[in-house]
């Protein structure tokens, strides 16, 4: 036997770029969307029928639609409009999801004050978000970050660790310990101040990095999505990946010269994967 499994469809990388004029000084938000719709739709896949479908490409114009007139201040809030939108007006579908990330603009700076209606990129890093919703239930807001690359020049060791004879890693107490993370947190509820919660979080994750005084990337990781928590009650889970971005000591004895942990090769593969959710316990 031979049947259709699980199923979605939806349209990816719409890209979404609003300015706000309605002050002195402008805004900008650059935003990636992704939407998808879940339902019965085995009919088309397996006769053609597109009767229950409707075109990604009306899904596109949905986006550019809502965010015309959305008030929304933050991906969260606009995702949850999208899900709301699609569930309200499409009765043959059983649910519906969005996931954006946005690149960050920030006003030029200069000597002479806050430019009104110029701006920089301040990337890679990326704010996220996930928001899900079935037919009469409530949305479930999942934010995160990517693409923040962090790195420490002390207070990480990594030994003791096991070995066997093909373990040719040496032990350290010193080392520089560099990732690039991504971090997604569970929303207890949709009324969240999402802005706040945001810098709450990212601040805690960063000043826990920094501070930590490392024996392991996983120790680290731990530590990170505690600290979280703490900082975060509206949140009830946190996921990280945090890659190991392996920095080498680059052998300097065959030029006449030490080398006390100044000169590395930074390596982007391969690579050490730690990744670990922490979550509240009822």
């Amino acid at each position: 036997m031979i049947e259709l499994g699980e199923n979605r469809y939806g349209k990816s990388r719409v890209r979404l770029m609003k300015v706000e004029r309605d002050a002195p000084q402008h805004s900008v938000f650059e935003w990636i969307v992704e939407v998808w719709l879940t339902g019965n739709f085995a009919s088309c896949f397996l006769e053609g029928d597109n009767s229950a479908i409707l075109p990604t490409d009306t899904m596109k114009n949905t986006v550019y639609s809502l965010a015309r007139g959305s008030v929304a201040r933050n991906i969260e809030e606009f995702a949850i409009e999208l899900v709301a939108y699609f569930t309200a007006t499409q009765p043959q579908i059983d649910g519906a999801g969005a996931s954006i990330c946005s690149t960050a603009w920030t006003p030029i700076r200069s000597h002479a004050g806050t430019h009104s209606a110029a701006f920089i990129q301040t990337g890679p890093e990326l704010a996220t978000a996930t928001v899900t919703r079935s037919r009469n239930a409530a949305a479930q807001v999942i934010s995160g970050l990517d693409q923040v690359t962090i790195l420490k020049t002390a207070g990480s060791a990594f030994a003791g660790f096991r070995k066997d004879k093909l373990t040719t890693l040496k032990e350290t107490q010193d080392r520089l310990l560099g990732t690039v993370m991504t971090a997604d947190w569970k929303h207890i509820n949709v009324s969240a101040d999402f802005d706040d919660v945001r810098a709450r979080v990212r601040e805690v994750l960063l000043t826990t990095f920094a501070g930590h005084d490392s024996k392991s990337l996983q120790q680290t990781l731990y530590a990170m999505g505690h600290a979280a928590l703490e900082a975060a009650p509206e949140i009830s889970e946190i996921h990280l990946s945090m890659p190991n971005k392996h920095c080498n000591l680059v052998e300097l004895s065959p030029f006449g010269q030490d080398n006390p942990n100044h000169i590395f090769v930074p390596i982007d593969e391969p690579h050490g994967d730690i990744q670990a959710t922490v979550r509240r316990v009822d």
